[in-house]
């Protein structure tokens, strides 16, 4: 992997940029004095919105993680696009990313004086962000992310979990329930994952499903972090380890 060439910003000032925007149907411009000044805030930029990575990776880990962040003393995160105002928004009620400011520095203007404004004309693009993620505090940029500079888009480093390792902070568990309707013990799982405030995601199965997990027949099976635990009584077990 080569060395990356662009210049890292620590201990600068973001640029004195402003943003035009939309609220509510009207315009508003707001300044990076608005959006920094007096807080600590987490950034992430991306080369586009809707885009594969930035639409599936990239923006979703980041709300995902927003109570995680707040914990660690992060007032606001913000996801910087050279894209127009009219695509941003739309992209943010796509994303059900009520967590995140979404910034549109449609002319590239912000971009252009962090270093990081590139060219996408081999994929119709034009100009657009290089992938980073950067720590402000009070308007002084304390620790930049930026992604390692060779072909195509690499995303290893300006990752949410990324940046909330560097705050201290660690990632919630990633907990999939395979369930069935009428299911009591599903219930009870349920139950006693919400009891302990652990957040996870739900599927129904089939006999098919069930026949395809190691040693499952019954409902409900858990997956943490790419483990299976079990059913119910297992989960129960792995519940009673963490604090």
């Amino acid at each position: 992997m080569s060395k990356n060439q662009f210049e890292n910003r620590e201990g600068q000032t973001v640029p004195d940029v402003t943003f035009h925007t939309r609220v509510n149907g009207t315009w508003r411009d707001v300044t990076t004095k608005e959006l920094f000044g007096g807080k600590t805030v987490v950034v992430f930029a991306l080369p586009g919105a809707f885009t594969p990575t930035c639409s599936s990776a990239h923006v979703p880990r980041y709300n995902e993680l927003v109570d995680e962040f707040t914990a660690k003393g992060v007032d606001d995160i913000l996801c910087v696009s050279v894209n127009d105002c009219f695509v941003m928004d739309a992209w943010k009620q796509d994303q059900h990313a009520e967590h995140i400011t979404f910034v549109p520095d449609g002319n590239g203007e912000f971009t252009e004086k962090m270093g990081l404004l590139v060219g996408k004309d081999s994929l119709g693009f034009g100009k657009r962000s290089w992938r980073y993620s950067m720590l402000v505090r009070d308007g002084v940029i304390a620790k930049m992310f930026i992604e390692p500079d060779v072909a195509g888009d690499p995303f290893l480093v300006s990752d949410a979990d990324t940046m909330l390792g560097y705050l201290g902070g660690s990632s919630p568990h990633d907990i999939v329930l395979f369930t069935k309707p009428g299911c009591v013990h599903c219930v009870r799982a349920k139950s006693a994952l919400a009891e302990k405030g652990l957040a996870y995601a739900e599927l129904p199965t089939s006999p098919r499903i069930l026949r395809a997990l190691p040693g499952a027949r019954t409902t409900p099976q858990v997956f943490v972090d790419g483990k299976h635990i079990g059913g119910a009584e297992e989960l129960a077990t792995w519940l009673a380890t963490v604090g």
